[in-house]
């Protein structure tokens, strides 16, 4: 080859090194982020991440990661959940950006995404393809059905999210970054806890149907069989805005006269179908799973039975509790209302919190990057509010599946209305289960 053809050849190659960068630049789905490699320091981004500063930077030096938000905010049966469940995660993400942010050089936005999903399926598909193009993860996916018509969407897209629900299935998904036990655990300790204290024989569940309700139902009968109690089934009812009103359900529990009925509906139903079986003589405990609760059922004429038989279970202890991490939701949200939504909302955050400032330590914020470093965390410091190992994703979910659960009592004088009777603890039913699949569909 003479000199002339070596010069066209290494023309020609530098040719084909300026078009694969400027190809690598021109991905259709970049927001203007780096897409560098973690060799030189530059961090690789694609959707959800510019290095231009949020709308309303803490840190005006920064680039912004958006997240999304999916929540019952107007009609359906949690919004007086997740109104404050919303809340404090805004106040969560904007304390990660006063404290400088993910690395030092992204604010997070975790307001400008935020989509009411009505607690409907359809409409939380819907609004998760409106915002989808824009987002980065979701500070928030609220609800068992609405998240689960989303999925495969989410598994498409490598889209992390932060589940408000505590389906057993989330343990399962590599995109799901749940916090706190599953309702079907969280009810094996209701009744190892409900046969220590009340020595019960005969249970039933009453819950909303799919896998929210089936989920808790499913975890009862299990605990029920491993315990010798009679299990008298599983009833189903539905929102009041559907069913019109729980006269079916009050009297389902009024027919079986259960020693101890696990509920897993609305607040709103679970006051109508506490208040109603006592009005008729019902003397049986109810333990309701986590969104059960909200403190406003003790204004109804209903509270005087709730106060009697009623018992709440939960993930973690409630709004006043002292550790870290309530001191600092407190203090993030400031003069409200206490409600137990601000804490959910506060204790879901930091899993995804975690997962950032590791993807950001990877050098790799890219959709595809936020879940690769999800599949590798294992643990997360929930300043107390949780054990770190709570927030272990990175084994079998037999291994990794956090059995704790929290059972309160109501209390009118207590801020978000209960107050804790039994702290973090682990049944033998819940201890002994082998989680392999979701209970529902085991169930």
């Amino acid at each position: 080859m003479n000199q002339r053809d070596n010069s066209a050849r290494w023309l020609l190659v530098a040719l084909v090194c300026v078009l694969a960068l400027v190809a690598a630049s021109c991905d259709g789905r970049d927001d203007g982020g780096d897409n560098g490699d973690d060799g030189d320091g530059e961090i690789a981004t694609d959707v959800g991440v510019t290095e231009e500063p949020c709308a309303d930077a803490v840190n005006e030096d920064n680039g912004c990661i958006y997240l999304g938000t999916l929540s019952d905010l107007t009609i359906g049966p949690f919004a007086a959940l997740a109104v404050p469940i919303t809340d404090a995660q805004a106040a969560f993400w904007n304390k990660v950006n006063e404290e400088g942010g993910i690395g030092g050089a992204y604010d997070v936005d975790a307001t400008t995404f935020v989509e009411d999903n009505e607690y409907n399926p359809e409409v939380h598909v819907q609004k998760y393809q409106e915002i989808e193009p824009e987002i980065l993860a979701l500070a928030q996916t609220l609800g068992t059905p609405p998240t689960l018509a989303a999925l495969d969407f989410y598994i498409d897209d490598e889209i992390v999210g932060a589940p408000a629900s505590w389906w057993s299935g989330w343990e399962l998904e590599d995109n799901i970054l749940e916090s706190g036990t599953n309702y079907c655990l969280e009810s094996m300790n209701a009744i190892d806890y409900a046969i220590g204290e009340f020595g019960v024989e005969t249970v039933q569940a009453v819950g909303y149907p799919g896998d929210y309700g089936g989920d808790a139902a499913a975890g009862a009968e299990i605990a029920a069989e491993v315990n010798d109690l009679e299990f008298l089934g599983a009833v189903e009812t539905a929102p009041n805005a559907v069913a019109g009103s729980q006269e079916a359900a009050i009297g389902a529990v009024l027919r079986a006269e259960p020693d101890l009925v696990i509920i897993t509906t609305g607040p709103a139903e679970m006051a109508e179908i506490v208040g109603g079986t006592a009005a008729q003589g019902f003397e049986g405990r109810y333990i309701g799973t986590s969104p059960t609760w909200n403190k406003g059922v003790l204004e109804s004429p209903a509270a005087p039975a709730i106060e009697a038989l009623y018992l709440q279970s939960g993930p973690w202890a409630p709004f006043d509790t002292d550790t870290p991490g309530h001191e600092a939701m407190r203090a993030a949200v400031g003069d409200v209302d206490p409600n137990d939504g601000y804490t959910s909302g506060w204790a879901w955050s930091y899993p995804l919190k975690a997962v950032l400032e590791a993807a950001y330590e990877n050098g790799d914020l890219t959709r595809a990057g936020v879940v690769q470093a999800a599949g590798e965390l294992e643990s997360v410091d929930y300043e107390g509010m949780l054990p770190e190992e709570a927030g272990h994703f990175a084994g079998e979910p037999n291994d990794t599946v956090f059995r704790g659960a929290v059972i309160s009592r109501p209390d009118a004088a207590a801020p978000s209305g209960v107050t804790v009777v039994e702290d973090f603890f682990t049944g033998p039913t819940a201890e002994g289960y082998e989680f392999t699949e979701p209970c529902a569909a085991a169930g």
